[in-house]
């Protein structure tokens, strides 16, 4: 089934329109310029080095011109969108809250031992049985090591970066230990299929 036109979104959808027929006219004039003169005569032309001496470098001095000052603006002013995007979309009220003397004394939480688990909760124990047990045969080393990757990732999504970091660890356990769950039954690990 064929995408309707201008339905990506994005860098992808501009790389095509533009991207890809503006590499093109660049790399016509490029090799038509160097077949006149040496490749590094072009280079040197295109990035404004030395002046032009014939037409075709002429044409590769104005892409030049035009080309290095817009990759660079396109670039920091995505980088500036971006981030001014990530930061509208956090609520006045939390991003300009102070931390507690308390909070910010207090060192990060550990991520928990799965050894702890053994003798938790029946919730932990049954995590426990099918993530150690099935999902990675009795090797508790490298269960735990990947109980560790996985708190880590779903530490870094945006749900949790409002979040202080000893609730952020503590929602990233409570949610890693359902999503894990469901595949350990089975005997998988999600880390070890993505390995």
């Amino acid at each position: 089934m064929a995408l309707p036109e201008g339905a990506l979104r994005g860098h992808t959808q501009w790389v095509i329109d533009w991207g890809i027929p503006f590499a093109v006219v660049v790399a016509l004039i490029w090799i038509s310029a160097a077949r006149s003169g040496s490749a590094g005569g072009v280079y040197k032309v295109f990035t404004l080095m030395d002046p032009p001496e014939h037409i075709l470098l002429w044409f590769a001095s104005l892409i030049g011109w035009l080309l290095v000052p817009a990759i660079i603006g396109g670039v920091a002013g995505h980088v500036i969108a971006a981030r001014i995007k990530s930061v509208k979309a956090i609520p006045a009220n939390q991003m300009f809250k102070r931390r507690k003397l308390g909070q910010r004394l207090r060192p990060p939480a550990a991520i928990d031992d799965l050894a702890s688990y053994f003798h938790g909760t029946a919730a932990q124990q049954h995590f426990v049985d099918a993530f150690v047990r099935l999902a990675h045969r009795n090797n508790w080393s490298k269960a735990q090591d990947h109980w560790e990757v996985v708190i880590g990732i779903t530490m870094s999504t945006p749900q949790h970066s409002e979040l202080n970091r000893h609730e952020s660890l503590r929602q990233a356990q409570d949610t890693s230990l359902q999503h894990l769950l469901a595949a350990a039954l089975v005997g998988g690990c999600r880390v070890c299929e993505s390995q």
